[in-house]
């Protein structure tokens, strides 16, 4: 965090750099002053370490001046001496409570010595009610660091959701809220582990492991015991689908194909609403050529889900097939308006529109998958892990060729 540790140290000492009057200043030009002047000139520069001798002067001169110590404080942040920061901020408090932004760098600078107790209240304070983005900023990430150390695992998580709220596209705020998530999730299992190593949630949970790994060997094994365990659990058959499915794109071997058939039917008898099961065994029998049953299938789907962006796309691909394209068109702008982005949609309604020789369409449809299209091209959608169902895909010619 030296990046922080340097913003909010060059914030703090600018807060303070604000005129006094004292006895002394009054008679005019004298030691007091050149100190306070030099000091100036010297965080001005950069120069912190001839700052902190003129202001460790300035500070024998005029101890009762709080902006002194307050200035001193954040220069010795800076340094790293946060011992001596938290001895400048205490004595800042003592002569003015009110100063501003002391509570933040007396808990920023405790959180560094790990005396994270201390810290908290000046850190939960900064970063709830100051305006300051920055120094919200320090105390959150600060935040983060203090309720790990505590073991408030809780608390850090809920710090990092409003920061990634607050600073979206920081990268380093995204770097250490990446971190405490993983952290929460790692220890969470633990204790799932731990409190029931043999629960179909345990095994549910090491057949989503294996599977985000590709050990999909593995993860059919532990699918397969949460079946022997509950026959009956919902999402599970599909789960064994989806990995047989990922395993036929790696080995093509028919069998495992056959199986992602034979899984998918068998959540369905179990649970006729899952969609998304429902949609993989349209696309399958329409990549098998099995037209009419695909049409069926995805014809279910959509009766439940008239919004399945991608069953859309793919009854209006099959439709195309079949040579029936006035009935692709109508589902075909439905699923670009519902995902303007999706290039595939595009490239079929252009398809559609060709063919019942409406031009007009046709050349706005094709505008936008070429558009779309250009932004990564000779790239093609791809199924992975992260995908909910397997994206439809673009015709193979689509990449070297357009509709015309």
């Amino acid at each position: 965090m030296i990046s922080t540790r340097f913003r909010l140290g060059c914030i703090l000492v600018f807060s303070y750099l604000m005129p006094f009057t004292s006895p002394a200043q009054k008679a005019g030009e004298n030691e007091t002053e050149r100190y306070a002047e030099a000091g100036q000139r010297a965080i001005a520069a950069g120069q912190f370490g001839e700052a902190r001798k003129d202001f460790e002067q300035l500070a024998k001169l005029e101890p009762a001046v709080a902006e002194v110590h307050a200035t001193l404080a954040a220069i010795y942040f800076k340094q790293h001496e946060f011992e001596l920061a938290v001895r400048e901020v205490r004595t800042a408090q003592k002569l003015k409570p009110g100063l501003p932004k002391l509570d933040s760098l007396l808990g920023v600078s405790l959180a560094e010595l790990g005396r994270f107790s201390e810290a908290l209240p000046g850190l939960v304070n900064g970063f709830r009610q100051t305006v300051d983005p920055d120094v919200r900023r320090m105390c959150g990430l600060q935040l983060l660091r203090a309720y790990t150390g505590l073991g408030r695992d809780a608390d850090a998580v809920e710090t990092a959701l409003a920061l990634n709220r607050f600073y979206p596209d920081d990268p380093e705020v995204l770097y250490h809220t990446g971190r405490i998530y993983g952290n929460f999730a790692y220890i969470t299992m633990l204790k799932l582990h731990d409190k029931a190593p043999n629960s179909v949630w345990m095994l549910q949970a090491q057949g989503e492991a294996n599977e985000s790994q590709k050990d999909y060997g593995a993860a059919i094994i532990a699918f397969n015991h949460v079946l022997t365990i509950d026959p009956n659990r919902p999402g599970i058959h599909y789960k064994l689908g989806r990995i047989c499915l990922a395993r036929f794109r790696d080995s093509q071997k028919p069998e495992d194909r056959d199986a992602a058939v034979r899984e998918f039917s068998a959540e369905l008898a179990l649970d006729p609403g899952n969609g998304n099961a429902g949609y993989e065994l349209a696309n399958l029998h329409a990549a098998d050529g099995k037209l009419d049953d695909a049409i069926k299938q995805f014809q279910a789907v959509l009766q439940r889900y008239p919004d399945f962006e991608e069953a859309l796309v793919g009854l209006g691909g099959v439709y195309l097939e079949i040579q029936k394209p006035a009935e692709a068109i109508p589902l075909l702008e439905r699923a670009t308006r519902s995902r303007p982005g999706d290039e595939v949609a595009w490239y079929r309604l252009a398809q559609a529109e060709r063919a019942t020789g409406n031009k007009q369409e046709q050349a706005k449809a094709l505008e936008a998958f070429t558009r779309l299209h250009s932004s990564t091209p000779g790239t093609l959608r791809k199924p992975n892990a992260d995908d909910e169902v397997t994206p439809q895909q673009l015709d193979s010619d689509a990449k070297t060729e357009t509709p015309q």
